[in-house]
């Protein structure tokens, strides 16, 4: 007999909770309200969804499309359908057996415009310490109140304008007070502190418990603390008991009262402390299924003493992706990154550190001055260590903040450091020295005990709040960094392989080994068996299918790099990091229909743009060169060359993207613990950023899509992956420990070839994956003739193709004829027609091997070939219709040219 698993049975729900098998992510709001959601149900049901998993339910600032900026915990959302709305859908899934898990908005809330939107807020704006909300917020023990920087100029320009109006109003949601003397400014208004209103309005102004500013000061001076570097997202004191009853209170008698069974917890690393949150919430549900949006390095385990299911599954998500990443690719794409941007630094570790200084010095650099005055305060005032300037104290507490390589380190106040924290901040440390003046470096290292938690200084001075809070701060100002300045800055900069550059990604890592996707799942099956997994999520910067197009590259880099060598004479005039961007983009999101609609592409490069910060951004927009970048933009729309060239391109690699496509969702659904599929992307989606990956979903044609597939084989890819996807979640409807809980173990099965992925769910083996990595490197070898996969015990059925297999040693070719992926169920128990039936749906239409062999497979001289006798094709074509290629762009001959600065 095998040894018994030992399963840690701490990261499961406790008995009688809910565990998720599969979820489905709704985007609601006005264009997806509770009552429309009613309506996916039935498709939802035939898909094979056992979860619901919805945005923000709870009352958002007006005009909100994703429903982060919550103004009133104590409400449902009024746009989507209010109480009344979320029960009727609640009880209609729970009718159809489907759970309803609601993300949660711990950390912040909105502040809107009018601010009377959020009662609590402007509570405290009113009242000051005397409103029962003054602990909810930073700044209110500030001398001169929160920090209200909305002003369009600096307030002695807007009082010299007359720009602040003082008016007496009925403020909705307060219109018991009648009639309230007000500030407004254009669509702002703001309290006034009673018995201050007969005053004149610069004194008026000057008296109130908060401190109007112009919106550039919040860089500098800002006194609360924010969702990164978003001024309309307060953060909330959840760490607070009194708090988190008060803004958890609906949430958790919806969830006792049996509507809602499990949460999604979002931006955790923003809280003072997480592990407490969880706790507290994991105790106040009864030991519910919560899964964390946890970012985790290459390198970081999750937070073992969280009482949570898991994470939202980005850790999942950029290891998969990266098994479809050709490592021979790199080579190509970094020389092409250098010869188009330029200046790019040597390495990656190298743009990080970079963009990291340049936030810490810019958008967030009042987070980071709060911190050193913090420890500046703490080292005046202790005779053995007020030697430290407030000068030299900034400059290390900035280096370290640009050192750390997570998002946080889990220090609590009052408990030892753990080892990985101290381990971490001496790292970052260490490479602090390295640029700090060695005069510095005795302050650095006071700096690194404080932010430990140690005792430093005089023993038993009266500083412990101070160096807690101090402790606390520095870990969210590292989150705040990172989040800003590898995400959103380093990751739109680093333009090798941008579908690397993801949400909670690794691009560093080219390429992962079958065997350390292995050893990642099966340690996560055994510690984590509830956690998520996920593809497309609302905060990607590129959804699932355009990322594994854009992987493709790497498997065709040096026909990339000839295709660019032709194209970039058409945007010569761009900057260069935003140029190879660009072109990978319009590679990514090319459809049959040609490429994506023209504005969702100029809306998604201008945003793009802005986020590398080099030559425009959010802050000091160019508005002069982001109209050159839109007019390239429309040129390469209206040039037939740039558009037969990639459309070329499309069909070029359509095998490989197909196969990268279905396999990734393949092993997706299958890989470990919950998974997640986000809304509409069970089929083909080219989404970009948001908002462009937040638009209403036609429910109607996705349901219409699979009345067909009952009726015929799948056609296209979108029909395909919809096929793929809806057999693979009816198959964990029907074996859902298998794949969830502390008998879904993940096992590797030995295959003949390096070019699959192949492994067995459960404990027992009952599921097995057989997955493509690499359709070029397979179709190069002959794909996988003579190669086999050994199958376990069992009488095996392809719920895709409807096949069956012995165990033993299978040939891999016929298997994969039809799909680039297998997903085998034992049926050896007696259930194998009733699986059939329940599987295939039109059993009179047979899946049948699918042709792959392509016009440019069959070429000759290979791909390199057709690809350099296309491009010469297009070239003699432009001769003949009379064009020219001599400069930036080619126009017609008989139009005047239009020469563009470079």
């Amino acid at each position: 007999m095998p040894a018994a698993r030992v399963t840690q049975t701490t990261h499961l729900p406790s008995l009688g909770r809910r565990t998720p098998v599969s979820t489905y992510r709704l985007q609601l709001g006005p264009g997806l309200t509770f009552d429309q959601a009613i309506g996916c149900l039935d498709y939802l049901d035939d898909l094979g969804v056992t979860d619901l998993y919805l945005s923000p339910i709870l009352q958002a600032a007006p005009g909100s499309t994703h429903g982060y900026d919550v103004v009133d915990h104590t409400r449902i959302s009024d746009v989507m359908g209010g109480r009344a709305g979320f029960e009727r859908l609640a009880r209609a899934a729970h009718k159809r057996g489907m759970g309803v898990i609601v993300d949660v908005v711990p950390n912040h809330m909105g502040v809107p415009t009018p601010i009377y939107h959020n009662r609590a807020l402007w509570s405290v704006l009113k009242d000051g310490p005397q409103s029962p909300y003054a602990g909810w917020f930073d700044g209110t023990d500030d001398g001169d109140g929160i920090l209200m920087p909305f002003l369009g100029a600096r307030i002695g320009t807007v009082l010299s304008n007359d720009e602040i109006t003082l008016e007496r109003r009925v403020i909705p949601g307060f219109e018991e007070d009648g009639a309230q003397p007000v500030l407004a400014y254009y669509d702002h208004v703001f309290p006034i502190r009673a018995g201050t209103e007969q005053l004149p309005i610069p004194v008026c102004i000057a008296q109130q418990y908060y401190r109007l500013a112009y919106w550039k000061v919040a860089s500098e001076e800002l006194n609360f603390r924010r969702f990164f570097d978003v001024d309309t997202l307060l953060a909330v004191r959840v760490e607070d008991p009194g708090v988190f009853d008060a803004t958890h209170a609906l949430l958790l008698e919806l969830f006792h009262a049996g509507l809602i069974d499990a949460f999604r917890i979002d931006h955790p690393d923003g809280l003072a402390d997480p592990r407490g949150y969880m706790r507290r919430l994991s105790k106040a549900t009864g030991g519910a299924w919560i899964a964390a949006e946890k970012i985790l390095e290459a390198d970081e385990p999750m937070q073992d003493d969280w009482p949570v299911a898991g994470t939202t599954g980005y850790d999942a998500s950029w290891r998969i992706g990266a098994l479809q990443v050709d490592p021979n690719g790199y080579g190509d794409l970094g020389s092409i990154a250098h010869e188009v941007a330029g200046d790019i630094p040597g390495t990656l570790d190298q743009a990080v550190a970079q963009a990291k200084r340049e936030i810490t010095t810019t958008s967030l650099i009042a987070e980071v001055h709060r911190i050193a005055a913090l420890a500046y305060q703490i080292c005046r005032d202790d005779i053995m260590l007020r030697d430290h300037t407030q000068g030299w104290i900034a400059k290390c507490v900035t280096e370290l903040v640009v050192a750390f390589p997570r998002y946080r380190a889990y220090v609590v106040p009052g408990e030892e450091a753990p080892e990985e924290a101290v381990d971490l901040v001496g790292q970052a440390a260490d490479r602090a020295r390295r640029v700090l003046d060695p005069e510095l470096h005795d302050t650095l290292a006071v700096v690194v005990d404080l932010v430990l938690g140690r005792e430093v200084g005089s023993r038993g001075r009266a500083q412990r709040e101070q160096r807690d809070e101090l402790v606390v701060r520095f870990q969210q100002v590292c989150g705040a960094v990172t989040a800003k300045g590898v995400e959103d800055t380093a990751f739109y900069r680093w333009t090798h392989l941008v579908s690397l550059n993801e949400v909670g990604g690794s691009p560093a890592t080219w390429g992962m080994s079958a065997d350390d996707f292995h050893r990642w799942c099966s340690q996560t099956a055994d510690h984590w068996p509830a956690t998520m997994t996920c593809g497309t999520t609302h905060d990607t910067k590129r959804s699932e299918d355009v990322r594994s197009r854009i992987s493709v590259l790497a498997q065709y880099s040096g026909e990339w790099r000839t295709l660019l060598g032709k194209l970039h004479r058409y945007a010569s005039s761009t900057e260069g990091h935003t140029e190879n961007l660009l072109w990978q983009v319009l590679a990514g999101t090319w459809t049959d229909a040609g490429p994506i609609e023209r504005e969702r592409l100029e809306q998604y490069m201008v945003k793009a743009a802005r986020e590398q910060k080099i030559w425009t951004s959010w802050t000091s927009p160019n508005s002069e060169d982001e109209t050159r970048l839109l007019e390239t933009i429309r040129s390469l729309y209206a040039d037939d060359v740039v558009i037969g060239t990639l459309t070329d391109w499309y069909d070029f690699t359509r095998e490989s993207a197909r196969v990268a496509i279905l396999a990734r969702k393949a092993i997706q659904l299958t890989c470990v613990g919950v998974a997640d599929n986000y809304q509409s992307c069970e089929t083909v989606q080219n989404y970009l950023v948001d908002p462009d990956n937040r638009q209403p979903v036609d429910f109607a044609a996705l349901a219409a899509t699979t009345a067909t597939l009952n009726q015929h084989e799948p056609e296209t890819l979108a029909e395909e992956k919809l096929h793929l996807t809806r057999q693979i979640l009816r198959l964990r409807r029907r074996r859902p420990e298998v794949f969830v809980g502390s008998g879904a173990a993940y096992r590797p099965l030995p295959s003949s070839t390096g070019h699959v992925l192949s492994f067995a769910r459960g404990d027992t083996p009952q599921v097995v994956t057989i997955a493509t990595t690499a359709f070029r490197s397979a179709a190069e070898v002959e794909g996988f003739n003579d190669h086999t996969v050994v199958l376990p015990e069992g009488h095996w059925f392809d719920v895709l193709t409807g096949r069956e297999y012995e165990a033993g040693n299978v040939e891999l070719a016929p298997m994969l004829s039809r799909f680039p992926c297998a997903v085998l169920e034992d049926v050896s128990d007696g259930e194998r027609t009733t699986t059939m039936r329940a599987v295939m749906q039109a059993p009179h239409h047979p899946v049948h091997p699918r042709p792959t062999t392509t016009e440019a497979d069959a070429a000759p001289g290979g791909l390199l070939g057709w690809l350099t006798r296309r491009f010469g094709e297009r070239d003699q074509t432009e001769q003949k219709n009379g064009r020219e290629v001599n400069g930036t762009h080619p126009v017609p001959a008989d139009k005047p040219r239009r020469d563009r600065p470079e």
